[in-house]
């Protein structure tokens, strides 16, 4: 077994306990259901006290990209096919080089449902969903593995980050991803994960709070009024400085200040495959609600040090009632890999 496979299977264990282990189902008398009793996916957006669309609740990945399209195959998204024995979009970091050294066929990289191939015992981090129809009209699709997996041409990268592309992705195999470290990860990979976050709204509409279960990463957004502070000023966060407003039903976050590829390896990671930000990124999330059951982000990365232009993708989530996530405390204190001497 070579050194990426290790820390790709610890990842897939981690990852697979917390979406197999879920607290037992309490119905919540609030959900909009239909005479049988199931949720009415398709019911108007709630809304908070004050009328603005009411995010609250328990969130999980969803598929919404154009069908047989976008697996991040890692080669600058450019043809969207998985390598051989690829794992499944929204594994756990690191196990897509873990695949590649697998036997077995094609595991069908777009679909959440699909299992690992060859060897991963048939688990399935994720229950079969609805998958949201393809909006032509939006933004590319983000991918789990390849951020501009569907993206014509890939990541419009600078020559740095290009150079840190290949290094962390042809090179180390993404041995350094943070996810595979029990270390904060980047934005459009929190957004991924297969395990659920929940958002909550703190004081309404003082601050609002997104609490990931995958390594217990904390996002906090405030609501207050206050201006983004300039680039430099706080310090630099794994999650940034992060303020939002309205805009009709548009929520509109903007952060800044966060740590990135400059400030160690597992810094600036944007997706598993290792596309980078630095430490003048700037990310600005338009999020949505169009129904009860969907929430949709539109993510726009402006870092002029890593992107020769500013980019945008779209991810989609999709509500889980009756859920409640369960602990996930991340904390090996970077003793896995000596331990299975990678280091």
């Amino acid at each position: 077994m070579n050194r990426t496979m290790c820390v790709a299977l610890g990842a897939v264990i981690a990852t697979s306990v917390a979406i197999s282990a879920q607290w037992p189902v309490i119905p919540d008398p609030t959900v909009p259901r239909d005479a049988q009793g199931k949720v009415n996916m398709d019911a108007p957006t709630p809304r908070t006290p004050d009328g603005k669309p009411d995010f609250s609740g328990i969130w999980m990945r969803a598929e919404s990209g154009p069908p047989n399209q976008g697996r991040g195959r890692g080669r600058g998204g450019r043809d969207g096919a998985p390598p051989a024995g690829a794992a499944r979009e929204g594994a756990p970091p690191a196990a897509a080089a873990a695949a590649r050294g697998q036997q077995g066929g094609t595991t069908p990289g777009g679909n959440t449902s699909a299992v690992f191939g060859g060897g991963r015992g048939g688990v399935t981090l994720e229950p079969q969903t609805m998958r949201f129809p393809y909006d032509p009209s939006g933004p590319p699709v983000a991918t789990f593995f390849e951020a501009g997996g569907n993206m014509p041409g890939g990541l419009p990268y600078t020559p740095w980050a290009a150079a840190i592309r290949k290094q962390r992705f042809e090179v180390d195999k993404a041995k350094d991803n943070p996810d595979a470290n029990c270390m904060p990860m980047g934005f459009l990979q929190f957004h991924q994960q297969p395990q659920p976050r929940k958002i909550m709204n703190i004081s309404n509409p003082k601050s609002l709070l997104v609490e990931w279960e995958a390594n217990y990463g904390l996002w906090h957004i405030y609501m207050d009024g206050r201006k983004l502070p300039p680039q430099g000023e706080p310090n630099p966060f794994w999650y940034g400085y992060s303020v939002g407003h309205w805009e009709g039903d548009t929520l509109v976050v903007e952060t800044n200040n966060l740590r990135g590829a400059e400030d160690g390896p597992y810094d600036g990671w944007l997706d598993v495959n290792g596309s980078p930000y630095s430490e003048q990124a700037k990310f600005t999330h338009k999020i949505r609600r169009p129904t009860y059951g969907h929430l949709q982000m539109d993510i726009t990365v402006d870092d002029p040090k890593a992107y020769t232009k500013p980019w945008t993708v779209r991810i989609d989530q999709r509500i889980a009632p009756d859920q409640e996530m369960i602990e996930f405390i991340c904390n090996e204190n970077q003793q896995f890999r000596r331990r299975i001497k990678i280091d």
